[in-house]
């Protein structure tokens, strides 16, 4: 009986080659790769070519361990044709079947063999489907990078039981996380009426009226209303599911969250609408500061470059204290965008991904306030020379210099968008300032809640950081004048009027005291 069922496990079938006999012995666990060499090998053709079989009916049967056996006298009919000229899918194919012969070599536990023998043939079968998108080849890619780290780990440690997966998974670094999140649902698709499509190019546009969703699409609809989807070929689908990453890896921190960066995005939209940038610009550039936008502030902590350094948090430690906070953004834009199924440059060739990624790395290093004096005066150095569009170091500043303005912009929209991320920073800023008093860090005199109002929180940043750029950029685009000029000069009369009135009261209520 034993021998019975060991003999069950081995399947005979016989072939007809060009009215030659031949016959072929496998395995019932054997791959439909594995089956399709052997019959190449009879016919003596090469591995590559395209394999049918017929019966004695003309029916094309299919070439996997579960065909019928059939018998001498009833021969399948074999017919062969040449592989085409060697294409990227053929290599894709040799890396497959490099796979497994690794596999085959190395794995000598049953089942983690099994496990990994039917994730390759799932593989093969989606390489033979007609069409198969890039999107798909590329995910194909990061599945097989994946078993090979996981034969590197079955060679260095005993296989993991199912219930070590927990501990395994739990040890993986951060980027790692990103791609392991859950499968992401679909947002609803919203309708936008022609005045909200006009609405959201002006720097009035109110962001506080939109729910999450609602500025996913109104993200999404500028990648289609600027060309980008077409410039970069992206993959309508996967621009939504990135778009979601990026919502995911945002904080719920009371400034630096997902609603702020929508802010500096529809800022940047805005900006590249009122400048006509595309007169200046390539679409690809659009591209880069659009992005760079969105992704500049990913997982922001709630705690700025100060404490990171002085508390010598691990993001210090990594980034040897040089913009710890702008360079993890970066990290993390990237981390998302290194999976297939969020890649929205998945399409681009080389080196414009070489160039979209060094244009998004320096915008989003560029908003280090602490480099706020080195850019501008390097663009205040460019426009007295001259500011030329065609010279590439001439742009870059300038791009650098409109994704600070954008960053920065609330108080050039009107003061009842504004005014709320007033609150909003100061909660931020005192979380901050409470902490650091708590574990004996310096304190900033303009985090402290007990020394800090709105008004003197505004003030200087107006008058001497805020106002100067937008005049600056306004030597090159006169129209920003009107738009952001003015109105950050109105906010700056605002806020001194309220600090006088602040400050009459305060001297009302200590004569007051003083009386009783």
């Amino acid at each position: 009986m034993g021998n019975g069922s060991s003999f069950e496990q081995i399947k005979t079938i016989y072939l007809d080659i060009n009215g030659k006999e031949e016959k072929i012995i496998f395995s019932r666990h054997s791959t439909p790769l594995e089956i399709h060499e052997l019959i190449a090998q009879a016919a003596g053709v090469n591995k590559h070519s395209t394999i049918s079989l017929r019966d004695k009916n003309g029916a094309h049967v299919a070439v996997s361990p579960t065909m019928p056996v059939n018998s001498a006298q009833n021969p399948y009919k074999v017919v062969t044709r040449e592989p085409p000229p060697a294409t990227d899918n053929d290599a894709f194919q040799a890396v497959l079947t490099h796979v497994a012969e690794q596999l085959n070599r190395l794995v000598k536990v049953d089942e983690l063999k099994t496990n990994f023998n039917a994730r390759l043939t799932s593989l093969e079968k989606r390489m033979e489907l007609e069409g198969l998108k890039a999107v798909e080849i590329e995910k194909c890619k990061s599945e097989i990078s994946y078993i090979r780290d996981q034969l590197w780990n079955a060679q260095k440690k005993p296989i993991m039981t199912s219930g070590s997966c927990d501990h395994f998974f739990s040890s993986l670094s951060d980027e790692r996380k990103i791609i392991l999140k859950r499968d992401i649902p679909t947002y609803p698709k919203y309708t936008l009426s022609q005045e909200t499509v006009d609405y959201l190019k002006q720097p009035t546009f109110d962001i506080w009226h939109w729910e999450p969703n609602e500025m996913l699409s109104l993200l999404e609809h500028m990648y289609h209303e600027l060309g980008l989807v077409e410039e970069f070929n992206i993959n309508p689908i996967v621009l939504k599911r990135w778009l979601l990453c990026v919502q995911e890896n945002y904080r719920n921190n009371p400034f630096h969250n997902f609603r702020h960066c929508f802010c500096v995005t529809q800022m940047m939209y805005g900006m590249i609408h009122l400048c006509k940038l595309w007169e200046r610009m390539t679409t690809e550039d659009l591209g880069i500061l659009l992005t760079a936008a969105v992704c500049h502030d990913l997982d922001h902590p709630g705690y700025n470059n100060t404490y990171q350094i002085n508390a010598r948090t691990e993001l210090a430690i990594r980034y040897n204290d040089i913009s710890p906070l702008e360079n993890h953004h970066c990290a993390v834009a990237f981390q998302i965008l290194s999976n297939p199924e969020t890649n929205i440059f998945a399409y681009v060739d080389k080196d414009t991904f070489k160039r979209i990624r060094a244009g998004i790395t320096m915008l989003i290093l560029a908003t280090d306030m602490a480099r706020h004096a080195e850019i501008m005066e390097s663009f205040k150095e460019k426009l007295a020379a001259g500011f030329d569009d065609k010279n590439k170091e001439h742009l870059d500043t300038l791009k650098m210099v409109l994704i600070k303005c954008c960053d920065i912009s609330n108080e050039v929209r009107p003061m009842e968008v504004s005014e709320p991320w007033v609150d909003c920073l100061l909660e931020e800023y005192f979380n901050q300032s409470d902490r650091e008093k708590i574990e004996g860090l310096p304190v900033a005199p303009f985090m402290d809640r007990d020394k800090v109002t709105k008004p003197t929180a505004q003030i200087g940043f107006i008058k001497f950081v805020l106002i100067p750029m937008f005049e600056t950029v306004a030597r090159v685009f006169t129209q920003i004048d009107e738009v952001m000029v003015q109105p950050l000069k109105n906010a700056k009369d605002r806020y001194e009027e309220m600090k006088s009135i602040e400050e009459a009261q305060k001297e009302a209520k200590k004569a007051l005291s003083q009386n009783h």
